[in-house]
């Protein structure tokens, strides 16, 4: 089991819920805005804290006070696409590359010094997968598209090797054969045994990809899913608050 929450509480006066998440599967997070869907995947990265309850990481036990950074969460495994990649995710004003490396500059580095030739031919390995159009990586990241924004934000994860991938709605704001390479991406992780966790506002998009969906309601758990039971009516259904159990 990559991640489990026991007994895990939200917000106050939710209801608590356990849930697992295994490696090598799509799980897709939904609700209506603000119903616990964010607060759950904040929590797993160390940017929420739960009321109660206890989560376990790769092994590795947090009870009460969860995660307790961002910084912690990566350094057990898990990396976070955030939803706002203008105020959250990119340095605007500093290259492609150096908005690509910034995770794992350890990994491109010998006795304290980067190399840059490792650090070009790592993205160009990515800009080649995810398609990545960029006249220049060396020009400053706010000349790209949205769309290219997110897949070398996407890019800098990938390249630190997750063990849990989290987006928070990845597909905002791209267009759709941007989506559509993000979607076989995430299979491709998912099948190398990465638990690729995402939370959209899109069903459509849960429905693509996800081998299971978590529905949230008032800050907890109002249904899970699995792909057999995944459809447009289903998720609605669990979403306004019907147990499809």
């Amino acid at each position: 089991m990559t991640i489990a929450v026991t007994d895990l509480v939200l917000r106050d006066g939710a209801t608590p819920f356990t849930l697992s998440l295994v490696p090598g599967q799509i799980t897709g997070l939904v609700g209506l805005e603000k119903n616990g869907q964010e607060e759950f995947l904040l929590t797993l990265c160390g940017l929420a804290r739960p009321r109660a309850g206890s989560l376990s990481i790769l092994g590795t036990d947090f009870p009460a006070r969860g995660v307790g950074s961002l910084r912690e969460a990566f350094r057990h495994g898990i990396a976070y696409l955030p939803r706002d990649r203008k105020t959250e995710g990119i340095l605007a004003s500093q290259s492609v590359l150096d908005n690509f490396s910034i995770a794992t500059m350890p990994k491109y580095s010998r006795f304290g010094l980067v190399s840059p030739k490792r650090v070009r031919a790592e993205y160009d390995r990515f800009a080649q997968q995810l398609g990545i159009v960029c006249a220049s990586p060396g020009s400053a990241i706010r000349t790209l598209s949205g769309g290219n924004q997110q897949k070398v934000l996407l890019a800098r994860w990938l390249a630190a090797e997750p063990t849990v991938l989290l987006l928070n709605d990845p597909s905002r704001g791209v267009d759709h054969p941007t989506k559509t390479a993000m979607h076989d991406l995430y299979r491709r992780l998912a099948e190398t045994g990465t638990a690729v966790v995402i939370l959209s506002s899109e069903i459509e998009e849960l429905l693509l990809v996800a081998d299971s969906t978590v529905v949230f309601r008032d800050g907890s758990v109002q249904a899970v899913l699995d792909r057999s039971r995944m459809s447009r009516d289903s998720i609605l259904t669990a979403m306004f608050g019907v147990n499809n159990d």
